[in-house]
């Protein structure tokens, strides 16, 4: 048997704090993202404002981990927040729906043009396919 060396783990010095890459923070060019980079905002603080203000007003809302993936989607304009969801944005911007983006028109996308591309998506594939095959 040998005998084993145990270090102590206090004489291993802790990694260096990292700061971000940019320090700046980034969003789409939406009106929510501008809304929330105007204040300094991250996507977190901004779930957190969600939370406590729906919890002062006695609101029920999702969960944290939910919130920020809706906040992203919002910001991304893949969905739109339901009328509770636009209270609680404009109330923490404050600012008014028109300004955070929601008066606008949403693109609607008919049925046969999603199908049109989804037809055109796997043709290119089926191509590419086969001149990997080939």
């Amino acid at each position: 048997m040998t005998a084993s060396v145990v270090v102590p783990l206090t004489n291993v010095p802790a990694p260096p704090v990292q700061p971000p890459a940019s320090g700046v923070l980034r969003a789409p060019e939406t009106p929510l993202g501008k809304a929330r980079v105007a204040r300094g905002w991250s996507q977190h603080k901004v779930v957190r404002a969600l939370i406590l203000t729906a919890d002062h007003w006695g609101w029920e809302i999702a969960t944290e981990s939910s919130l920020k993936v809706f906040v992203s989607r919002w910001e991304n304009e893949t969905h739109r927040p339901g009328a509770t969801y636009q209270v609680l944005l404009c109330a923490i911007f404050r600012a008014t729906p028109d300004e955070l983006g929601f008066t606008r028109p949403v693109p609607v996308v008919s049925l046969s043009q999603r199908v049109t591309a989804l037809e055109s998506l796997v043709r290119d594939l089926s191509e590419q396919l086969g001149q990997v095959a080939a």
